[in-house]
């Protein structure tokens, strides 16, 4: 087994490092100060984004989410999102490599028609327009989607789409222009073969975004909003593969989705455990130093063990996607789901803890960061439904001796 990084890896880690420390780790002031003087309600486009992407292109850091288009394996790409997840509002964005678009290219990659393809992957993984991905619903247990109820009526050579749905990322961003849609097109038939996905776009008569939801207060620059279809009609050649393909295609989507967003909350944990140990070293109590205290010491020890733990779990799940692809690691990537953002979790915690007052303001990213981090353990799934699958595999498993 070895544990050191390809040499693809450590080259688009260390191009991936320079970027970070040359520009986007300056760029965060500058995009918070666009944000709050235009207000955090307006979803407008900071120009340093279209700034910080033109970067990111021409230092060769760009679609690396996709072995096919960025050339890394999924074990490679783990570092460096690990990397971009130090900044997990700029670093994602900037590269092509953010939630929800790299989950719905992914997607089109693997079930758009030729005509999908060039009307909405190529705009996308060019960057030049947006997208949102549509299951979540307010009036039913949507971590189970089999209770989803928006439905998907073929009428002649379109499709009708009525429904609701919510915590829609992305659909505040004006650049959002598509969104992949789940709903019912055989409310009668198999649990399993009831639903279906298709391309609405953004700007169809009958979608109405009805509000946007701010997490813990946090009003994301791309929103997370509630939707309403009424009547909307879209062509047929619209749906992604056929009729009754919408749980395949989702748990094909989920998969590396889940993947991705761990590997980021390692780099947010990384990121407070270097401000903790700043802090430690800086602050003075009780006469010395804090890092001289054996309960912060206890505090860096263990968020130290933790990330180390849980990034190789991490690891370990992406090496079983590049061999078996996702279906394959499916056990592993419910774990990861589940331990990466708890150590994430813990880490800030404790992070915050050592800061005082400074740890729960905007002084230090820890409170955003925090926020992002708790919403991971219920957005691709909350716990319950992973550890659900973990205890099933586990229940079901073959043992050398019984006792």
């Amino acid at each position: 087994m070895d544990f050191a990084l390809s040499a693809r890896a450590e080259d688009a880690c260390g191009r991936m490092w320079d970027f970070m420390r040359e520009q986007v780790f300056p760029a965060e002031p500058v995009y918070e100060a666009w944000r709050a003087a235009r207000g955090h309600d307006d979803h407008g486009t900071p120009p340093v984004l279209e700034e910080l992407k033109a970067e990111a292109r021409g230092r060769g850091l760009w679609n690396l989410f996709s072995p096919e288009l960025g050339g890394l394996s999924t074990v490679e790409y783990a570092s460096v999102a690990e990397i971009s997840g130090w900044s997990p509002v700029i670093a994602p964005e900037v590269t092509n490599c953010g939630a929800p678009d790299t989950g719905n290219m992914e997607t089109l990659m693997l079930f758009g028609t030729t005509e999908q393809r060039t009307r909405w992957l190529t705009p996308l993984l060019e960057g030049e327009i947006r997208s949102a991905f549509a299951m979540t619903e307010p009036d039913v247990a949507s971590s189970d989607a089999r209770n989803i109820e928006t439905s998907i009526v073929r009428d002649g050579d379109e499709y009708v789409v009525d429904g609701r749905k919510w915590w829609i990322t992305g659909v505040a961003d004006e650049r959002c222009r598509i969104v992949i849609v789940m709903g019912k097109t055989d409310p009668a038939g198999p649990a399993h073969r009831q639903q279906s996905m298709i391309l609405v776009p953004r700007d169809t008569p009958g979608v109405e975004v009805v509000r946007h939801l701010p997490v813990f207060g946090y009003q994301d620059q791309h929103g997370h909003s509630e939707l309403r279809f009424t009547d909307v009609r879209v062509p047929a050649a619209n749906l992604l593969g056929g009729e009754g393909d919408g749980f395949r295609i989702a748990q094909a989507r989920l998969g590396p989705g889940r993947i991705h967003h761990c590997m980021r909350a390692l780099g947010m944990a990384e990121r407070a455990l270097a401000l903790m140990v700043e802090r430690a070293k800086a602050r003075v109590a009780f006469g010395r130093p804090l890092a001289d205290q054996g309960t912060v010491r206890e505090a860096i020890a263990l968020s130290r063990i933790e990330i180390d733990q849980a990034r190789l779990l991490v690891l370990k799940a992406a090496d079983l996607v590049d061999r078996y692809g996702a279906k394959g690691a499916r056990t592993e990537i419910a774990a990861i789901k589940v331990a990466a953002p708890r150590v994430c979790l813990d880490v800030l915690d404790r992070a915050i803890q050592l800061h005082g007052g400074a740890g729960v303001s905007g002084d230090t990213p820890l409170a955003s960061f925090w926020a992002h981090a708790r919403t991971l353990r219920i957005v691709d799934g909350p716990d319950a439904v992973h550890l659900r699958s973990v205890a099933r595999e586990e229940l079901a498993r073959e043992r050398p001796y019984r006792g």
